[in-house]
């Protein structure tokens, strides 16, 4: 096997100042999760950048699947090594190159020679690696700036290493290295979508869902199980609340006029997520609403809304029509099992004409007439908490943040 281990390159991590090592350290400890399955990884880290020790060919599939949906990660390339001998570094050279051979494409080499006694200097390896590669493929050309492909060849002490991919990472900061906050989490297509954006960001999530049986389905909340355990692969576990709804939305619907029972049905769920958002020491709430998109949404309904608590909210898709969501979505591997026609609580007992400019005045003199405390601290109390990766894992590296 020619593989000696994968280069990561941190990309945004590489700005932070004196805490630098803490994100680094994240994200070690990210991977060495994301990939638990095949035991423990060698890990080496430097400021700049990470290797992680390869041992054979099938940890190398698995990686190379893996790394892309890692938060923190700007690109990552494989490295492969050889003797320091010229012939064995020519050989190599012609191997790696041979990945790109039914492609036109321009390349360079460039050479650092960290053990400075190898007898050729750095221009010299690159002369010798160049010529000796260029007459034996037909696709390529030679392009000293911004060349398509770069053959990248270190002589280091040990040994010489080549590399010539360089493949996307995910980017963004370790999930984790954020703080922790709760993901309002409906069977649609936007809330997995906001969930994602903000781990990207660095924020590690829990996740709530609002249950109301009878009139919501078993295949329902499958589906935001689903959901919870697609968001998990891009690096960390999940863990899901769902809420017994079905009292304090029928409250709703007997005793709050249509055309604001919407308006009530998210304030309730709000006040029940904060609830729980306190219990796990959460720092914020997530959601998925985009402005504009539906009556709930529009500024004067979220401003009702959000009258109900002071925790920060955080809609990383205010501003993202619905295409735009729904790309991410299919980008992600979401948007699938989001469009299942299974219905979730938002969408029982929808009125007919929802207000849009609800008055905040209006719907608190509406909910006052009714007891919800009561239920509220009953149906938090009753929810059902599931774990997320459902198969086998160690012991979760992050325990200390849930």
């Amino acid at each position: 096997m020619i593989w000696k281990e994968i280069l990561i390159r941190y990309g945004e991590l590489s700005t932070k100042g004196r805490n630098k090592m803490d994100f680094i350290r994240r994200l070690r400890e990210n991977i060495r999760y994301a990939f638990a399955d095949l035991g423990h990884l060698h890990i080496r880290t430097e400021r700049d950048r990470m290797f992680i020790a390869i041992q054979d060919e099938a940890q190398m599939d698995v990686l190379l699947a893996g790394l892309p949906k890692i938060f923190g990660i700007q690109s990552f390339s494989p490295v492969a090594a050889c003797e320091k001998d010229m012939d064995a570094m020519k050989q190599l050279a012609l191997t790696i190159m041979d990945t790109f051979k039914d492609q036109q494409l321009t390349f360079k080499v460039e050479v650092k020679r960290t053990d400075k006694t190898f007898p050729l200097d750095s221009h010299s390896i690159q002369r010798e690696i160049g010529g000796h590669v260029l007459p034996q493929y037909q696709n390529l050309s030679v392009k000293v700036k911004h060349p398509d492909v770069e053959l990248r060849v270190e002589v280091r002490h040990d040994s010489t290493y080549m590399m010539a991919q360089v493949i996307p990472g995910a980017g963004g900061m370790p999930v984790g290295s954020n703080g922790k906050s709760l993901l309002m989490l409906s069977g649609g297509i936007d809330s997995p979508v906001a969930g994602y954006l903000m781990m990207k960001r660095g924020v590690r999530l829990e996740a709530i869902h609002f249950f109301s049986p009878p009139y919501t389905s078993q295949n329902s909340l499958e589906k935001v199980k689903v959901l919870a355990n697609e968001l998990t692969k891009f690096g960390a576990s999940i863990r899901l609340h769902v809420i017994p709804f079905t009292e304090i939305q029928v409250l709703i619907k007997d005793r709050v006029p249509s055309n604001v029972s919407m308006t009530t049905t998210r304030r309730m769920m709000l006040k029940v997520a904060d609830k729980v958002r306190e219990e796990i020491n959460a720092l914020a709430i997530v959601t998925g609403e985009s402005l504009g998109q539906v009556a709930s949404q529009t500024l004067e309904s979220l401003t009702a809304i959000n009258a109900v608590t002071n925790t920060p909210i955080l809609r990383p898709l205010i501003s993202n029509d619905k295409l735009e969501i729904i790309d991410i979505a299919e980008k992600i591997g979401t948007y699938e099992t989001s469009i299942q026609p299974f219905e979730d609580c938002c969408t029982i007992f929808t009125p007919a004409s929802p207000k849009t400019k609800p008055k905040l005045e209006k719907v608190e003199h509406y909910e006052s007439f009714s007891d919800f405390d009561e239920l509220i601290e009953r149906a938090v109390k009753n929810r059902e908490v599931y774990i997320f990766p459902k198969k086998e894992q160690p012991k979760d590296k992050f325990a200390d943040l849930l």
